[in-house]
Parts: C-alpha cells; structure tokens; sequence
C-alpha cells in the first residue's frame, strides 16, 4: 500500500489536469501538498477544499519568471519545514512556426524551455541540496510521449523541452543516487486535460486516437496514480526509469 503520513509534496501546475490527479492521489494517500498554481486559484481552492485543514498549502508563481521560481520554493519549503517530494508537472504546449516570424519563434522557443525544462531544473536544483541534507528525496519529472518520439514541426520546442526533462532526470538518478535522491520520469501521451481542448477541437478526437491501440486517450488518473506509485517509495531500484502512458502509441 502506498502511504505518504509525515510526507510533504510539492506538486507544480497543482490545480489543474495531471497535477490535480497527483495531488488527489497523494493527499488521499496521507500526504501534505503544496499546490502550486499560476492564474488559477479558483481551481487550486476548490481543489484544497477537497481535503482536510492543514493537508494542502496552495503557492502561486510564474515559472517563466526565474524569481517567481525561487520564491515557490521558499514558500513551499517554509510550510512544514520540509519537502520530501518535488512533482514537476507544470508546463506549456504552443506552436513555434519555423516558416513564421523569426521573433515569434525564438519567443517561443524560449518561453518553452524557460516553463518546461529550465524552471524544473532550478526547483530540483533546490530539491537535490534540501535532499541531500535530509538524507534522501524523490522527483517525478512530467516529460512527454514527444520527448522520445518527437512532436510536430511547429511543436518541435515542446519536443525538445521534454527531451531535456528526461535527460535530466536521469543525469539526476545517476549522479545523486548515492545521497538517497531517486528520480523518474513519466512520459503520457495525449491525456484527456483542458490542456489539449483546443488540438481535441481542431483536430477531433478520432484523429488523437487513431495511432492509439488502446483506442481513448488517457485520463489524468492514469498519470495521478503513476506519480504516486513512483513517489510513494515502493520502487527504490527503478531510480532513472521513464514510465511511458500513451496506451502503446509509442513503445520503446
């Protein structure tokens, strides 16, 4: 049984789609969260509001601001005192068009790699010391089905950022093992969230699901109840793993 009692989660882009399916499952579990958000707090309060006083903590905080950044740790970290997991869920998905506007594109690009790849990277900066120092953490990185199978030609930044992610948290598991900090991946494919309303809109469900033997997309549960699996401390061994959820569209 996976248990979280005396644990406290941090969980960006907390409020909403997978991160709100991790908060669900870890809070339900025993954890304390911190969710974080970045406009919405009407949806991190009624998400909070779904448990117990005093078992969630919402933080807001612009990942495209380094500043904003480091404030969410803080805040976090001075909550309990204490962080024992970092849930780097919260990113972007916008097009890139390499036959557009130079200035757009680049834009993009670095928008995309600011929130996605080099945000995570300074939050686990900041876990892997507070970790080391506590004798042992665990990050679950949110990476994309794109980071190993790539995206479209006007979502190549958002392919790339995911690539990143996944290659960092392996260096992560590699490199910080031996201080107690475990590191996985998950990497989902399409997953029924308001993030991918609008491709569903466009596109039409049949087109996200005709690669998909699985033959739906899947639910942000699935990937809720991965990253509690993955956080809970089950799987110690699996350190550097990248768990793929993309109902077999893409197997490695």
């Amino acid at each position: 049984m996976i248990a979280f009692d005396g644990k406290v989660v941090l969980v960006t882009g907390g409020a909403r789609g997978i991160g709100a399916a991790a908060v669900r499952a870890m809070a339900g579990a025993g954890a304390r969260v911190v969710i974080h958000y970045v406009r919405n707090r009407d949806a991190a309060e009624a998400l909070a509001a779904e448990f117990e006083d005093g078992a969630t903590c919402l933080v807001q905080g612009d990942l495209a601001d380094p500043a904003a950044t480091e404030a969410i740790w803080t805040e976090a970290l001075a909550w309990q005192g204490q962080i024992d997991v970092l849930v780097n869920n919260a990113g972007i998905y916008e097009p890139a068009d390499p036959d557009g506007d130079l200035d757009a594109f680049l834009a993009s690009w670095d928008r995309t790699l600011r929130v996605n790849l080099t945000a995570a990277a300074q939050l686990c900066r900041h876990a892997v010391d507070h970790f080391r120092a506590r004798g042992g953490g665990t990050i679950v990185n949110v990476a994309s089905r794109a980071a190993f199978r790539g995206d479209d030609y006007d979502r190549m930044n958002y392919a790339a950022s995911k690539g990143g992610l996944a290659a960092l948290t392996r260096s992560i598991a590699r490199k910080c093992a031996h201080w107690g900090v475990l590191a996985y991946t998950v990497a989902p494919g399409f997953v029924a969230t308001d993030m991918v309303d609008d491709i569903i809109e466009q596109d039409g469900m049949d087109d996200m699901i005709k690669d998909v033997p699985l033959g739906a997309i899947a639910p942000a549960e699935d990937v809720g109840n991965t990253i509690a699996f993955l956080a809970g401390g089950l799987a110690p061994h699996a350190t550097g793993t990248t768990v793929d959820i993309n109902g077999a569209s893409h197997i490695r």
